[in-house]
């Protein structure tokens, strides 16, 4: 096992039992500051997000992995162990490591994990002390709790494509989900939180506790302002697609040669657009000089506005406002932002692994940067059952012999370094 002690959890061992998105996210991220996270995976199948290709990862070596890219953007620095837990024995090796683990977390459906003894107080039986964390759609408790679901189904129930896309009068008009997995995302982070508050909680009374997350409430949640405007007021929020309930201008503009971005704060902020648009006659017009009267007029305004920056080109625009200080920027695509002067001096970018058979692979760095335990990349996304043989060997004590027995029988499975485990599954 790799030296993790100088990293915040590097005193911390996570049994995982997620796949798909919003568990791997959160083990990821607690992987990334240290935790030990051994990812159990059925011995054939594995996650199912290593199927969801192509596109395959590759190492920056340029050798192919039987995996699919999505896998590889949730899933490094942890240890996939393959093992079949419904049978007996697998069950059984699954129990034996919940006893060296601090936390448990998993998102198979309500009572599924009671089927194999690996429920709550089944763990707990064993291990006291466990944070044990289950993620589902729609939560343990409720009507829907035993519906299965994916973010697309969440972000439509938790009301976040409602106020998501173009407006209904406008070309195009109508509810759009994020283009990104933002249920899956947000639950990942919100178990991420409740961890660290259980583990820190256990520190103090050496009690653990059971962590019940949904979806559709971690999604709802994300409502923030926008749900209370309908808790306070009784009233639903409207999509305003680019545009801004409460800022104008805040939205797109077409320029001579593109779109850029102008988001416009404060009505100091409304001086200097003015002025890096060169138009006197709208910074001294006390009908746009408040924001209230910009939002009240701003059918009227932001035609205006457009007239103006459409003349001229993009690269113009976001000097004159950038020394204006007007925030502003350019719409990029992905290949764009980690070629962003910013993105790459923060080292947005990184390569996972190490000097060893499994090599690196590139992947987006942990935004979070610590002063003194730092975050590292020690491990790359690996192949199915790749660290078995290392996990029931040291924490169970198995030797060779013994796995290679359960591996005949298809209880476990014993994965070979990226590049070299090539079979279909």
């Amino acid at each position: 096992m790799q030296d993790k002690q100088k990293q915040a959890l590097g005193d911390v061992r996570i049994l995982d039992l997620t796949r798909v998105l919003a568990g791997p996210w959160c083990t990821q991220t607690l992987a990334d500051m240290g935790a030990d996270v051994i990812k159990i995976e059925h011995p054939v199948r594995g996650d199912d997000t290593r199927h969801w290709g192509p596109p395959y990862f590759r190492t920056t070596d340029g050798r192919e992995a039987s995996d699919a890219t999505y896998f590889a953007s949730t899933n490094r620095n942890k240890r996939s162990v393959g093992v079949d837990i419904s049978s007996q024995e697998g069950g059984d090796l699954i129990r034996a490591l919940a006893g060296q683990c601090d936390v448990f977390i998993e998102n198979f459906k309500v009572g599924d994990l009671a089927r194999y003894g690996l429920d709550y107080e089944s763990i707990r039986a064993l291990n006291p002390s466990v944070v044990y964390c289950s993620i589902t759609g729609y939560g343990q408790t409720g009507p829907y709790a035993d519906r299965p679901g994916y973010d697309f189904i969440f972000q439509a129930e938790g009301g976040l494509m409602s106020i998501t896309g173009e407006r209904d009068d406008l070309a195009g008009g109508g509810p759009q989900k994020v283009g990104i997995a933002m249920a899956d995302l947000a639950t990942g982070l919100y178990a991420s939180i409740a961890i660290l508050a259980a583990l820190n909680h256990r520190r103090s009374t050496d009690e653990g506790q059971y962590i019940d997350l949904a979806l559709l409430d971690c999604v709802t949640a994300l409502a923030s302002n926008q749900g209370a405007f309908h808790l306070i007021n009784d009233l639903d929020p409207k999509r305003w697609g680019n545009a801004h309930p409460a800022l104008v201008p805040y939205q797109v503009f077409d320029t001579a040669d593109g779109k850029i971005v102008v988001a416009v704060g404060n009505d100091e902020q409304w001086v200097r657009f003015c002025k890096g648009l060169g138009s006197a006659e709208l910074a001294n017009d006390p009908t746009y000089s408040t924001m209230s009267g910009r939002i009240r007029n701003r059918e009227e305004l932001l035609p205006r506005l457009q007239t103006i920056m459409v003349q001229l080109p993009s690269a113009h625009w976001l000097s004159v406002l950038s020394e204006a200080g007007v925030p502003n920027g350019r719409i990029n695509s992905y290949r764009e932002t980690f070629q962003h002067p910013q993105i790459t001096h923060r080292k947005m970018a990184i390569e996972a692994g190490s000097n060893d058979a499994d090599g690196y692979v590139r992947g987006i760095a942990n935004p979070i940067n610590f002063s003194v335990t730092p975050i590292k990349y020690s491990r790359p996304p690996c192949a199915l059952g790749r660290h078995t043989q290392e996990v029931l060997g040291d924490l169970l004590g198995l030797d060779e012999h013994q796995i290679e027995d359960l591996e005949r029988r298809g209880i476990v499975r014993r994965g070979e370094a990226l590049g070299a485990n090539r079979e279909t599954t």
